[in-house]
């Protein structure tokens, strides 16, 4: 059973988002927030968010109660691209440089590891 979470527009360009994100993929639940915990981003905060988020998705809809999360796998990680903010700066002679504020949709879905036994 898989669940998912999703964080839109978050103010980080998705470069630097798929550098965080890049680290927790295939990682169980457990050892991605220690990499996050200790990974010196700032999107790090936002993408530990969501997997929190997507991790108590994941037991809610289960509805067995508690699950561990050495048993819980980010299954899938990605970045997408949000809207950005055109802003101008001035520059020489009277001209304009634009200026992009980009900003991210950050998607994880987890999967629950059920014992084949």
């Amino acid at each position: 059973m898989e669940s998912r979470a999703l964080t839109r527009y978050v103010g980080s360009s998705p470069r630097k988002m798929r550098l965080v994100v890049d680290l927790i993929r295939n990682r169980n639940v457990d050892e991605a927030l220690a990499i996050l915990k200790f990974t010196n981003k700032n999107a790090a905060k936002v993408v530990e968010k969501t997997l929190i988020s997507a991790y108590s998705n994941l037991v809610r809809k289960l509805d067995t109660g508690r699950i561990n999360k050495n048993e819980v796998v980010v299954k899938r990680a990605f970045v997408n691209e949000g809207p950005s903010l055109k802003r101008m700066l001035p520059a020489p002679q009277g001209r304009a440089y634009r200026i992009r504020k980009r900003s991210s949709h950050l998607t994880l879905v987890v999967e629950h590891l059920e014992n084949k036994s």
